[in-house]
């Protein structure tokens, strides 16, 4: 690997930890306001507290201190918080699942093997049955130092999540991370992001269409067949929107219906 591509890859990761210091630091205003606002009774309560979540957005300072690695962008995390319960057990955890997608850019899938990640699998056929991820988009491309779109946020601007959190699963199954602290997410994985800390995925995930290397922090929970790969990867060719790096994709991405089936 030539020099100028691991300094990529570092400043893409340094990049990401600062982005995830930042969205945990809002999220701690964010309960400090709630408990304020909780506490004033007296006090007209409509006024939203998602009024102050700033975390999944990128501020002036960013835009200036990361100029050098926003061209290697990494999965945007999930924003949700630990408020509703998970969803009740009910798959069969030595069974094999796919997801469906019908896109804008045509039909997806992936397979999940509920062996290996049976909380995530659980979560996301629990969602997709009652039409959670139904008409979402798929908010965020990268397309230089990662290469993955990522979808499932209902809010489409990369805060969006089901009101819980699930934990992390299979972090070793894609081996032990090297000297940079990275593994190698090969073509067609499908895994969940997340806000940077332990066991935080909500309902966000990124499908990889190029190999792509991150650290192991990800749960590997779904492998796009063949035909699905290829579509995303059009999506992935065609760019993101303005010509940058890392942003909305050009090509735009629908989720029109998910839905989950057993075998």
């Amino acid at each position: 690997m030539s020099s100028s591509e691991q300094r990529r890859r570092q400043l893409a990761r340094e990049k990401f930890e600062r982005q995830q210091k930042r969205r945990e630091e809002a999220r701690s205003r964010t309960r400090r306001i709630t408990a304020i606002v909780a506490a004033s009774v007296a006090v007209v309560a409509v006024v939203g507290v998602s009024a102050f979540v700033v975390a999944g957005k990128d501020d002036g300072k960013d835009k200036k201190s990361d100029a050098a690695s926003s061209q290697s962008p990494t999965p945007e995390p999930s924003e949700s918080e630990s408020k509703a319960p998970t969803p009740p057990m009910e798959i069969d955890k030595k069974a094999t699942y796919t997801m469906s997608l019908k896109t804008s850019q045509g039909d997806m899938a992936f397979s999940m093997d509920a062996a290996k990640t049976p909380e995530t699998v659980n979560s996301f056929k629990a969602l997709a049955d009652k039409g959670y991820f139904d008409d979402t988009k798929c908010h965020r491309l990268t397309t230089q130092g990662i290469f993955v779109l990522q979808c499932g946020d209902p809010k489409g601007d990369g805060t969006g999540g089901p009101g819980y959190n699930i934990p992390d699963e299979n972090l070793d199954a894609l081996g032990k991370a090297g000297a940079d602290g990275t593994v190698v997410y090969p073509p067609g994985t499908v895994a969940m992001a997340n806000t940077g800390q332990p066991n935080s995925g909500g309902s966000q995930y990124f499908l990889v269409y190029k190999e792509t290397k991150l650290p192991p922090t990800y749960t590997p929970f779904g492998t796009m067949d063949e035909a699905s790969l290829k579509a995303v990867q059009k999506v992935g060719e065609a760019g993101v929107e303005g010509g940058a790096g890392d942003g909305a994709p050009k090509k735009a991405v629908t989720v029109e219906k998910a839905s989950v089936e057993k075998g």
